[in-house]
């Protein structure tokens, strides 16, 4: 993940600073409504300042003013300042990329010309040696090499890139620090990975989502209804046989009026889509962040996801008497020019575990491609004709042996390696059976204690696959996943998802390829791997550009700390409330009803004490806030009643307890400075 800038420097706060006066304009206030209030509040006290006459001293009235203001300014500096980071990464992207050059191969590809990165067209290679700054999104076509991405990704630990693969992807911006490749443009100019960062903090709007204007809309009930309840109160206090100036009223208000929420609730949307982008995901809606939050189901594909995508050799099974030595020999050879990763696995586990040390073929040696049509590899070499393959594909290509002792021992073996979730590759030589290579898919380390904790989030997963129902069975009890389905159409991952949805619940997953595009679409959440088909990356409502498909689990856990955090600062807001009562009923109604004097449990010096007190702690708490607002509240997998105890023991009780002690210090300090 991409670092974040630190929140408070002087690259930050000044343009901060600079756009919270400029956000100060009636456009934009009206589109946050309590500020809006509170902004009108400020200006009507800093009229009456002038020509108003209600009996309280100047300078009371002026503190009054300035600290209303104050509310305003941060609460738009809160917002501005969320801007701001985002902003500063655009800047630092923009100047890495204008620093791309590349080395255009040309003609027959011995000879390069150095070419600015946007001259680039898709299609075109590039060579990019040792210390060079990759220019351009990519894939790489031949070499292999060690890529710093910590410029794009903020991990400091080098990647292996190389041809064919899923490790193939390269990303512009980031350095190969040994060896070099050649890498083969996949994007347009304006459309790589450098561009659509820039582009989302930048150039996009960032919309409300359903929640957020849900709880807009009860902060303007509650400031509608706090109206109300203030402007009956001049009524009461001339019944009483007295009246209560205009200030003490704005005050009342501003403090009631749930200023400090609505401060920062802005701040909190951004904030959460910058923390996305800084995942290196780019959502096309806040809906799509927020949804995330919400997650019940989740389908993850098991190649790629769960797996670590490439079959690996773990154990050979010799038959009908062949020895070990014999099957490993053969496998070795049959495998020497296969370059796939299963091919590779089988020489390493031939070399590592039986000692085995033959690194080419011999002499002459004739090798036998694999085709989709035979799928059988091998070698000729020696006068002996050494195969590999399915195993019925290899029983097929030789008639004679389909009826031996051998073959019903290799039938029995390729199904128990079936059974545990395996797949099985025959191994012949001459047209006899010499045994079985058990090729295995790797499930992902770490990979179980990550179910885990979605489990205690209260999210299910299933994995889905085209394997059979056997092996999808083994694979999902190793990996830990609550459900799998196997033997998947596209067909089929849209009926199951569309059939959770109509259990009501939410439901997320990721995909590349065409065939993931309906799903993608219907899913509430869904990611599409950047380095997949243009058709699914138009149909999910994110797009990962790392093509890592296990960042679905912490694109989830982003999304409910973005709800998490909204949660509790609604909920500490709230809770704030509290005091303030008990700060400013007590001083504005003591003078018509001295029994109210009781109330005053912080013991606060002046009635106007109280008042200023209130205000000044109601202004501060915003920016103190803030960055909790940005960075976020710590999520911690828990069940849903467990985080709603947690929330309110920490951010309820807290907001309870913090406006106490905050508003009798200010007190102390008011009065030891004489400012009331």
């Amino acid at each position: 993940m991409a670092r974040s800038p630190s929140l408070f420097t002087a690259d930050l706060i000044v343009p901060a600073i600079r756009d919270a006066f400029r956000k100060l304009s009636p456009r934009e206030l009206i589109r946050n409504p309590v500020l809006f209030v509170t902004a009108v509040v400020a200006l009507l006290l800093t009229v009456l300042l002038v020509v108003g006459q209600d009996g309280l001293a100047l300078g009371f009235k002026l503190q009054l003013v300035v600290w209303l203001w104050l509310t305003v300014l941060f609460g738009t500096f809160a917002e501005a300042l969320a801007e701001g980071r985002g902003k500063a990464q655009a800047a630092s992207l923009r100047a890495t990329k204008a620093d791309l050059t590349a080395k255009r191969l040309k003609g027959d590809g011995r000879v390069h010309e150095n070419v600015p990165a946007s001259a680039l067209k898709m299609g075109d290679i590039v060579l990019v040696e040792t210390g060079d700054l990759i220019p351009v999104d990519g894939e790489v076509v031949s070499g292999v090499a060690s890529v710093n991405e910590a410029a794009i990704t903020g991990e400091s630990a080098p990647v292996i890139r190389e041809a064919g693969g899923d490790r193939s992807a390269v990303t512009a911006g980031t350095r190969v620090i040994s060896d070099e490749i050649r890498v083969r443009v996949t994007v347009n100019p304006g459309q790589g990975f450098l561009d659509r960062m820039i582009a989302l903090v930048e150039g996009a709007e960032r919309r409300k989502t359903p929640n957020e204007i849900a709880l807009t809309l009860l902060l303007v009930g509650l400031t509608i209804i706090f109206l109300i309840a203030v402007g009956t109160i001049p009524a009461f206090a001339s019944y009483a046989g007295g009246s209560i100036p205009v200030a003490i009223l704005a005050a009342l208000l501003i403090t009631l009026i749930p200023t400090t929420i609505a401060a920062l609730l802005s701040a909190i949307g951004i904030a959460g889509m910058d923390r996305l982008v800084r995942f290196n995901v780019l959502a096309k809606s806040g809906r799509a962040v927020e949804a995330a939050g919400d997650v019940d189901v989740l389908l993850l594909d098991k190649t790629g996801t769960i797996t670590v995508g490439d079959r690996q050799a773990t154990e050979f099974r010799p038959v009908g008497g062949a020895t070990q030595a014999e099957l490993v020999d053969a496998a070795l050879l049959a495998s020497l020019a296969d370059e796939t990763p299963e091919g590779r696995s089988i020489v390493v586990l031939a070399r590592e575990k039986f000692g085995q040390t033959a690194t080419a073929l011999p002499d002459g040696a004739e090798i036998i491609p694999f085709t989709a049509q035979t799928r059988i590899s091998g070698v000729k070499a020696g006068g002996s004709v050494i195969q590999k393959g399915a195993v019925d594909s290899v029983l097929r290509a030789n008639p004679g042996a389909e009826k031996t002792a051998a073959a019903t021992e290799l039938t029995r073996i390729t199904d128990e390696i079936a059974r545990a979730g395996g797949t099985p590759l025959a191994v012949a030589r001459d047209g006899r059976m010499l045994g079985a290579i058990f090729l295995k898919d790797i499930v992902k380390a770490g990979i179980r204690e990550r179910f885990g904790e979605l489990r205690q989030m209260g999210i299910r997963t299933v994995m889905i696959t085209g394997d059979n129902p056997l092996t999808a069975a083994s694979i999902a009890a190793e990996a830990g996943v609550d459900d799998f389905l196997a033997q998947a159409t596209p067909e089929d991952k849209l009926e199951l998802i569309r059939k959770e949805q109509q259990g009501g619940r939410l439901v997320a997953m990721c995909g590349d390829g065409t065939n993931d595009a309906p799903a993608l679409a219907q899913a509430d959440v869904g990611v599409a791997m950047n380095t997949g088909t243009q058709a699914a990356r138009e149909a999910g409502n994110m797009v990962d550009l790392d093509s890592d498909p296990t960042k679905l689990i912490e694109v989830v856990g982003l999304g409910k700390q973005l709800l998490m955090t909204r949660g509790a600062l609604t909920t500490f807001s709230v809770a704030n409330d509290v005091a303030k009562y008990f700060a400013i009923i007590p001083a504005m109604f003591v003078v018509l009803y001295p029994g109210l004097g009781v109330l005053n449990v912080m013991g606060l010096a002046t009635p106007e004490s109280a008042i200023l007190s209130a205000i000044i702690f109601n202004a501060l708490i915003i920016p103190c806030l803030v960055p909790l607002a940005l960075k976020g509240v710590r999520y911690r997998p828990m069940g849903a009643g467990a985080l709603l105890g947690r929330n309110l023991a920490v951010y309820g009780l807290g907001g309870l307890i913090a406006p106490f002690i905050g508003i009798k210090l200010i007190d102390l300090a008011v009065n030891g400075l004489g400012l009331a």
